[in-house]
């Protein structure tokens, strides 16, 4: 029995020898065998890692094993994919990057740069032209109450009747009839004008060639205008009411009538005044239109003060043409040689005046007689005022008008028999409120079939649209374009677009570089 024992004994020391590693003399038993092992584990991730994997290919797989190393290599593929992949990365580590995709992936859905640029905060309005005039703030007494005034509670409710009426600004006195000195407000007083600027007043235009050009070649050239920092100045200090191109086509020069009946001159690359801007007062209330006349040049303009005037360089005055004890709304010249004009009053009159005779009729156009006046046509189908109405240029065989129930119209006046047809109706947001001018849709000179108005819609924009409804071209700039402009207009030769906002701005789209 003991002999048994002792055999059992000694087979288990040596089989527990035989699974013990051999030990360092130097360490005892537990550390040797726990730091062999991390060595040992050490080494294997090693080789993992460094060892190169390939794929080996068997006849004996069947079709599903097959299917299931596929999936396997693109699962892999995948993981690769990931951005800051490497290989030997943990389960973990590898999901992070998968995540980090997919909310990547998110993100550029959103759009993100779009709606950051959308939001970027406007570009300031240019400070060329006209600077701002520096007022000097009111200084109101210290209000107190009754207790440190040492008076007692009143019972009885005051008014102070006069109070609001000292606020409001006194109308200015109308001009003086007759003639008025042509003195620029914004240089020095015994400073004659630019001589430069006279040369140029009386050039002699080109002669305007008749007929239409192609659309494609039209569409083409407008998209040629462009807009920069140098195109948008200050050209009078309050809202533009009217705007007007000089009919030379060697040179620009721009002319904007304010609603404080004040007149400025700009020539984009002039030294003289401010950036080129020249400023006068030959009205006392707003200037509701404005054209040049032919050689002679003149410049017309009608105001809301009653006054039709007539800008004379040479003789270096503001000729009084017309007076009415109304205001005046609109203009045209009537003859060729512009000696005799058709002016609107705001009464309902109509009055034709001869430059060379001082010979004046005026019409009541609501009470006309039909007997004797019939009218030669009717444009029908507006439901609120009309704001504007122009013949097509050239030939008249077209009649535009613009309408404060959100239309413009395209009327057919070739035959002038009854009424006028409408080809078509363009719907058109007038909504533009108290502070703004009305948008006016008005005919390109040079392309008789062609029209330009501006817009209320973000973006601002400006639009050319042809008679068929068609819209050829938007002009849109983020970094100079950023208000409305509600005058518009087109150069008579040269290929340029000038639209004016309410803070006294012309904005000019050329196809030539301005410095």
């Amino acid at each position: 029995m003991d002999e048994n024992k002792i055999d059992l004994s000694l087979k288990t020391m040596q089989l527990l020898q035989e699974r013990t590693p051999p030990q360092d003399p130097g360490m005892d038993g537990p550390v040797r065998r726990t730091s062999r092992r991390i060595r040992e584990k050490q080494n294997q991730e090693k080789n993992q890692i460094l060892s190169p994997k390939c794929l080996t290919f068997t006849s004996e797989k069947n079709d599903s094993e097959e299917e299931e190393d596929i999936e396997e290599a693109e699962v892999k593929d995948d993981k690769e994919s990931l951005p800051g992949y490497r290989e030997g990365l943990s389960e973990y580590e590898l999901e992070r990057l998968e995540n980090i995709r997919q909310n990547q992936a998110f993100l550029n859905t959103l759009n993100l740069p779009q709606i950051s640029e959308a939001l970027r905060p406007k570009p300031k309005p240019t400070q060329k032209g006209l600077k701002r005039e520096k007022t000097e703030s009111e200084m109101l007494p210290v209000r107190k109450s009754l207790r440190l005034q040492n008076k007692g509670p009143q019972t009885t409710l005051t008014l102070d009747t006069t109070s609001y009426a000292a606020r409001e600004p006194e109308d200015k006195p109308k001009k003086a009839p007759g003639p008025i000195p042509l003195d620029p407000i914004n240089l020095d007083e015994h400073v004659r004008l630019p001589e430069d600027l006279v040369q140029l007043w009386n050039e002699v235009p080109l002669k305007q060639e008749a007929g239409t050009s192609d659309l494609i070649l039209y569409q083409q050239m407008l998209q040629k205008l462009s807009i920069n920092d140098s195109c948008v100045v200050k050209v009078v200090k309050d809202r533009i009411c009217s705007a007007a191109f000089h009919p030379t086509s060697s040179n620009l020069l721009m002319a904007a009538g304010d609603k404080s009946g004040h007149l400025g001159l700009w020539k984009p690359d002039a030294s003289w005044g401010d950036d080129g801007v020249i400023y006068f007062e030959p009205h006392s209330r707003a200037i509701t239109s404005m054209a040049f006349s032919s050689h002679p040049c003149n410049l017309i303009t009608v105001s809301y003060d009653g006054s039709a005037r007539s800008m004379d360089l040479e003789k270096a005055v503001f000729d009084e043409v017309y007076r009415s004890s109304s205001g005046l709304k609109s203009f045209d010249f009537l003859s060729a040689d512009c000696s005799s004009l058709l002016l609107g009053e705001w009464n309902g009159d109509v009055a034709v005046v001869d430059r060379r005779t001082e010979f004046v009729n005026i019409y009541d156009l609501r009470h006309l007689k039909r007997r004797n006046n019939l009218a030669v046509g009717e444009l029908n189908g507006h439901s609120r005022s009309v704001s504007s109405a122009f013949f097509s240029p050239l030939t008249g065989n077209r009649v535009l008008t613009t309408c404060m129930d959100n239309t413009i119209r395209v009327f057919d006046t070739s035959l002038m028999e009854g009424r006028s047809p409408v080809l078509k109706s363009i719907t058109h947001n007038m909504q533009t409120g108290r502070w703004l001018s009305k948008l006016s849709a008005v005919w390109d000179p040079k392309q008789q079939d062609c029209f330009v108005i501006g817009s209320v819609d973000r973006p601002r924009r400006i639009q050319v649209y042809h008679e068929s409804g068609r819209r050829l071209h938007t002009f849109r700039n983020m970094d100079h374009l950023t208000t409305v402009c509600s005058i518009t207009a087109f150069h008579p030769s040269r290929n340029t677009l000038l639209g004016g906002n309410s803070s006294g701005r012309l904005h000019i789209f050329t196809d030539s570089f301005i410095n």
